[in-house]
């Protein structure tokens, strides 16, 4: 994990943290404003994707924190993957919002994706874990999101 600087992120566990999100398939809630992130409780017997999820979940905190020039950047980075119809992601959350989405690449849904896209490609990279079934995006393709990332001032803001 890199270093992250800001305010103090609780982080508690719940044998339900879905409710807090209305979602049925949660492993977790975040809170931006609270600076609180739920973990599904069962994570905590499963190491690897308790590093997964939880790199995920504390760089929704840096996302906003990345101000929008960065964030065009990003989004511009994904237009072209777009553009040349790549298939894969780096976590299932942004596979789930990249099924969903429609031309044009504007709106909420949009948005939506691009933040679980970065948070998902920040835990492929700084989880710890090599190998998941859910990275599925071709080699040349997470190069260039690892290459962007390193482009970033460290420590990453949260």
């Amino acid at each position: 994990m890199p270093a992250i600087t800001g305010n103090p992120i609780r982080v508690s566990g719940s044998h339900r943290p879905q409710a807090a999100l209305a979602h049925h398939d949660a492993y977790a809630a975040c809170f931006i404003r609270e600076r609180r992130i739920v973990l599904e409780s069962a994570l905590f017997r499963n190491p690897p994707l308790l590093s997964l999820i939880l790199t995920h979940e504390i760089f929704h905190f840096v996302w906003p924190r990345l101000g929008n020039p960065r964030r065009d950047e990003y989004a511009a980075l994904i237009e072209a993957e777009m553009r040349k119809k790549v298939s894969g992601e780096l976590g299932e959350s942004a596979e789930i919002r990249k099924g969903r989405l429609a031309p044009p690449q504007q709106g909420r849904a949009w948005r939506d994706y691009l933040c679980e896209s970065f948070c998902d490609t920040a835990a492929w990279l700084f989880s710890g874990v090599r190998h998941n079934e859910a990275f599925t995006l071709a080699k040349p393709w997470s190069d260039r999101r690892r290459s962007w990332f390193e482009t970033l001032a460290q420590p990453f803001r949260c």
